[in-house]
């Protein structure tokens, strides 16, 4: 699935406009990480994958972005206990993203 790009999220929106994925994140006040605060998929789209596919996303912008993640959603939190490839962004690992 294509997602749309604005600061601090990524989302994906129906035929009609109607909002049916969301993942929100802000920068930390000391910019070195991202707190994803939010994952939304509309119960039509559930199944799918679509939430991975929007944490995905924003641990694609944060390794670009030389960021860390903050999971806090209980979503991004799984996933980020759940995917050993996350651990280079995941804000706990003490070894953190590489400056």
């Amino acid at each position: 699935m294509e997602f749309n790009y604005e600061p601090g999220r990524f989302y994906h929106l129906g035929p009609d406009q109607k909002l049916l994925a969301e993942v929100t994140f802000q920068e930390a006040a000391n910019h070195e990480f991202y707190a994803l605060d939010h994952t939304f998929v509309d119960p039509s789209l559930r199944g799918q994958g679509i939430a991975r596919q929007l944490v995905a996303a924003v641990v694609a912008k944060a390794r670009a972005d030389h960021k860390q993640i903050m999971p806090l959603c209980t979503y991004a939190k799984h996933e980020f206990e759940q995917r050993a490839d996350y651990a280079d962004v995941y804000y706990h690992n003490p070894k953190g993203a590489q400056e």
